[in-house]
């Protein structure tokens, strides 16, 4: 994708993307604090428009299984899940600004997903 845009006097103008960051983690305070983050660093580059965070429902993951290995004895059954929460950013900016607002370290276990597209 071509990021710049030549114009009449030579002079390069840089083209705006739509940008959509997807945040998914089992820790909540881990997926938070990279949101946090990146809409701070978001707020404090000019001509960057900011939509978010919307969050999404979280997803609880429940398996039930038998205590005893060997299906003798009386059934007693034990209950684990695990929670997956989901934040959404979109952003509408140039390309070397999404370089600098992404550009920090993370915990580890968030997943990011990054996509781009031309703004209209």
């Amino acid at each position: 994708m071509d990021a710049t845009k030549e114009t009449k006097k030579g002079e390069e103008e840089v083209k705006k993307v739509r940008v959509r960051i997807t945040l998914t983690c089992k820790n909540l305070k881990s997926v938070e604090k990279a949101t946090s983050e990146i809409v701070s660093r978001a707020k404090k580059t000019e001509q960057v428009e900011v939509k978010g965070p919307v969050r999404m429902p979280t997803k609880t993951l429940v398996i039930t299984v038998r205590k005893s290995p060997c299906g003798e004895g009386s059934k007693t059954w034990d209950r684990f899940e695990m929670r997956i929460y989901k934040r959404i950013i979109d952003l509408t900016c140039n390309v070397p600004d999404v370089k600098t607002i992404t550009n920090f370290r993370i915990d580890p276990g968030v997943e990011i997903e990054l996509t781009m597209t031309a703004d209209q």
